[in-house]
């Protein structure tokens, strides 16, 4: 069986700030990638996505976006090559193609079974997996018992298939708006929410709102260790949103109150035929392979203090939404979270 010293489980923008971590208290981590390529989920967003915070605020440690304007946003394509750039010149083993079907804990370390049945044996381990491998699909009436097609925002890229369409999109965060708003070029579209949207301006006194959050430090004040359940965040605008919105293009109304066949009924008791309905309902933490390790509670949620396992002292996580700040599963915020992480550990074993 294949010694290692600490796999980090994910080889995403949380693994590769973590093995970069790691390296600098002079460990020698094994990154476990599931896909073929150190990018994590990004891959597989959908095709327009931009990232909500400037590229001046969104490097990894130690390797800056390079060229161009530092205030523009990254596409997702340039985040894809940042991160395979970054995967590089990292000292670090990185084996793709390598799923994680279980941790075990053995002795004073852990067992890593893959999903080819080969076996690892790991002192430490830090789960670095994020939440885009578990995309969260609320029971919302009558949803199973509906012919037409429905989709996770995980599985959305673009929206020429849905040209001519009538499309309900469920949600009210970021990527919800986006997908509406962009559909909505293409088909007829409804945002279906609980409550009015809320927004929060892009730009403040004529700076970026992450300028403020940085300044301020409430992009980095441990806020995470108070909240049971992480909130819903406004939506990040320019204006262009807010104006889809005012337009009807698309209109917002209150959530659907039963769906079947291929119909849906709103509040007000009508029905109406309904094409598609895509869920930008969010995500959970992706960590099935920790089932059988006692290192979550009912609902799946690890066990956790600022990424510190409470179960297991050589277990920690990194990149969990509101793990320790606004900005925990985030490029900007990851490689805080990182660094604590592998100090605690690299403490640790060297007990």
């Amino acid at each position: 069986m294949d010694q290692i010293e600490v796999a980090v489980i994910g080889g995403g923008q949380s693994g590769l700030a973590t093995a970069n971590a790691l390296r600098r208290h002079g460990l020698k981590p094994v990154i476990l990638e599931a896909s073929q390529q150190p990018a994590g989920s990004w891959p597989r967003y959908y095709d327009s996505l931009t990232l909500f915070s400037p590229a001046r605020y969104s490097s990894l440690p130690g390797m800056p976006f390079s060229g161009g304007d530092p205030d523009r946003y990254p596409h997702r394509d340039e985040v894809i090559d940042y991160l395979t750039a970054y995967a590089a010149r990292l000292d670090a083993d990185i084996r793709t193609g390598a799923r994680v079907a279980e941790v075990s804990a053995e002795g004073e370390g852990f067992g890593i079974t893959l999903q080819d049945g080969s076996r690892l044996a790991a002192r430490a381990v830090v789960a670095a997996s994020g939440t885009f491998g578990n995309p969260y699909r609320p029971a919302l009436p009558g949803l199973g018992n509906f012919t037409g097609t429905v989709l996770h925002a995980a599985d959305y890229r673009a929206p020429e298939p849905f040209a001519g369409q009538r499309v309900v999109v469920v949600g009210a965060g970021n990527s919800a708006v986006q997908i509406a708003a962009e559909l909505a070029t293409v088909a007829r579209v409804t945002l279906a929410t609980r409550a009015p949207v809320r927004f929060a301006r892009q730009h403040l006194l004529g700076r970026d709102l992450h300028f403020w959050l940085t300044v301020t430090g409430l992009d980095t004040a441990p806020l995470g260790r108070l909240l049971r359940t992480p909130p819903t965040q406004p939506v990040l605008d320019d204006g262009r949103y807010r104006s889809a919105l005012n337009a009807s293009a698309p209109d917002r109304r209150a959530l659907f109150t039963e769906a079947g066949d291929s119909k849906v009924t709103w509040a007000d008791g009508t029905t109406e035929q309904v094409d598609a309905i895509v869920l930008a309902t969010g995500y959970r933490p992706d960590l099935p392979y920790l089932a059988g390790l006692g290192a979550l509670d009912a609902a799946g949620r690890p066990l956790h203090r600022d990424g510190a396992s409470l179960t297991h002292p050589l277990l920690a996580y990194v990149g969990l939404e509101w793990q320790r700040s606004l900005s925990s599963n985030s490029l900007r915020g990851v490689g805080r979270d990182a660094a604590r992480a592998a100090r605690r550990l690299a403490a640790r074993l060297r007990r």
